[in-house]
């Protein structure tokens, strides 16, 4: 008798959720707890989840795509470090690892494979796992660094490889009916419109979901085209309206839910044995290999030491695109199915490690930053150069509340502001409206040491992720800042987080959010003569 639907559904997210929290507790990224629920899930037989799961797996990633397209800066592929880097790396990885594999078939851990079809596999390695590392990026807040839209280029970059790939392996050519694509760009202004009058509520999820799953995902995929591809583009055709940031933020809790599906479907692809567990934790060691590469490869484009090691880091990992790879090979014969196993194994275990490193990168290069910097070249890239900052008062994080806060203290005290954000078009948006903003990443090192610790009277920190305040307090204690420190928090538990580490004044922006509306609406009827008028008629 088949098991209850509902049951099932109960057992799945029941699995996730205590996973997940365990490995919260243990302090790794969630995600490394949906791994394994996923693969106890196989392992006690609940696998009927696998179809349906794998359904909202696929709607995650083509969220996530989407939203990459809302954030991301098409010039940004057009950079020699993208491209060029993304293909270099590739086939350099490509033979490494499928010679490695090709070695591996005279073992007896693996059976005998042409080089072909070796190094087939070492091109499904040599991909970087999209949804790991902008998760990673997302939850530090560096989507925007320049690091962030680096390692966002080298994906998108490997994404158009992957659809030539599929392309060609499908045998087909997409219909010509792809040439009507186009169209989709006349569109637009119509697309801006419906975003306007969906307003904020339900309406505008419904919106997002339907230009991403519909118009993008639906449409390429009807030419024969990548989806995943499809919602990226729309993505970006649409990321430059204003209620595009907007429209992210009311897809995330979506994108999120699916994304726990697709790391669930991983451990549902199938449980290994002795032999395949063997072989991808030799594989997983040349996780370091590609990490190194991207490195020299982003030192050798001109990048400092920091940014090459924060691009590296999030995109040393194998991806989901192995798994495609291995679907495809074993579909059309060219591979045996244990191989699908293999990569998903090896995608697995490159997760485990990666997860906790990114976790430490700050720590990594603050430790061996000196040995790092050794790699340099004497010309910086023209996006990093390094910062002077000649400033009484510093506002970090040019936000709504960031921008009040700047425009106050330049109103009250007539000392130097200067603003700064990690967010190059923000920067741009700010010089054009006359004030002071220097495009700068608090996370940066480096960047504090260039700080005149008794120059700096008052610093304010208006990030609006916890950990970067954080991160930002404690760089500025091992800098030897002894003036006055204030920051913003949106719970209790940060407030109480950051007065622990020092901070003079904490701002809790949603418990004084009453009394900042009641402070306005004060002043602004204190200089409003209809309201003198209805007060002195009232006295």
């Amino acid at each position: 008798m088949d098991t209850p639907i509902w049951l099932i559904d109960a057992a799945w997210i029941s699995f996730a959720f205590l996973c997940g929290f365990i490995a919260r507790l243990l302090k790794f990224p969630p995600l490394i707890g949906f791994l394994a629920a996923g693969f106890l899930l196989n392992g006690l037989g609940i696998r009927q989840a696998g179809e349906a799961l794998q359904e909202l797996a696929d709607l995650g990633v083509t969220l996530l795509l989407f939203t990459i397209g809302l954030k991301l800066d098409i010039k940004s592929l057009l950079r020699r470090e993208i491209w060029l880097g993304t293909s270099v790396h590739m086939v350099i990885t490509t033979v490494v690892l499928g010679g490695v594999v090709f070695l591996l078939t005279f073992t007896p851990l693996l059976g005998r494979i042409p080089l072909s079809t070796a190094i087939l596999i070492g091109f499904a390695l040599s991909f970087s796992s999209t949804v790991f590392a902008i998760k990673i990026l997302e939850d530090r807040g560096e989507l925007n660094a320049l690091h962030g839209v680096t390692v966002m280029g080298i994906l998108v970059m490997q994404d158009i490889i992957a659809v030539i790939y599929l392309t060609v392996s499908a045998g087909k050519i997409p219909s010509l009916w792809a040439l009507a694509l186009p169209i989709l760009i006349l569109l637009r202004p119509l697309f801006f419109k419906v975003l306007e009058l969906s307003e904020h509520g339900e309406l505008l999820t419904l919106f997002g979901l339907f230009l991403a799953m519909v118009v993008g995902a639906g449409s390429f995929e009807i030419v024969g085209l990548k989806p995943d591809l499809g919602a990226l583009l729309i993505g970006i055709m649409i990321g430059s309206h204003p209620k595009a940031k907007e429209l992210g933020h009311t897809l995330m809790g979506f994108k999120n839910l699916f994304l726990v599906a697709f790391f669930l479907s991983i451990g549902l692809s199938g449980l290994p044995d002795v032999k395949i567990i063997i072989c991808s934790a030799l594989l997983c060691l040349f996780i370091v290999f590609k990490g190194v590469l991207f490195f020299r490869l982003t030192s050798f484009f001109n990048f400092r030491s920091r940014t090459a090691l924060f691009t590296a880091a999030p995109l040393a990992n194998f991806s989901e695109f192995g798994l495609i790879v291995a679907a495809v090979g074993v579909k059309d014969g060219w591979l045996d199915g244990y191989w699908l196993i293999l990569i998903a194994m090896c995608l697995t275990f490159s997760f485990i490690i990666g997860a906790p490193v990114n976790s430490f990168t700050y720590e990594i290069y603050s430790r061996f930053r000196n040995l790092l910097k050794c790699c340099e070249k004497p010309v910086r890239h023209p996006a990093d150069q390094p910062i002077e900052l000649d400033a009484d008062l510093l506002i970090f994080g040019m936000g709504r509340i960031g921008t009040g806060m700047y425009d106050a203290a330049y109103n009250s005290y007539g000392k130097k502001v200067i603003g700064l954000d990690n967010n190059e078009s923000a920067v741009k948006h700010h010089k054009n409206a006359g004030r002071d903003v220097t495009f700068g990443d608090v996370t940066d090192i480096d960047f504090w040491d260039k700080i005149n610790p008794g120059q700096v009277s008052f610093i304010a920190l208006c990030m609006p992720l916890h950990e970067a305040n954080v991160i930002a307090v404690k760089q500025l204690q091992k800098a030897g800042y002894k003036g006055f420190l204030t920051a913003t928090s949106r719970f209790d538990d940060q407030t109480n987080e950051l007065r622990k580490m020092g901070v003079h004044s904490v701002y809790n922006i949603y418990s004084n959010m009453g009394a900042a509306y009641a402070d306005y609406a004060r002043n602004d009827c204190m200089s409003n003569p209809q309201f003198d008028a209805l007060m002195d008629k009232k006295l």
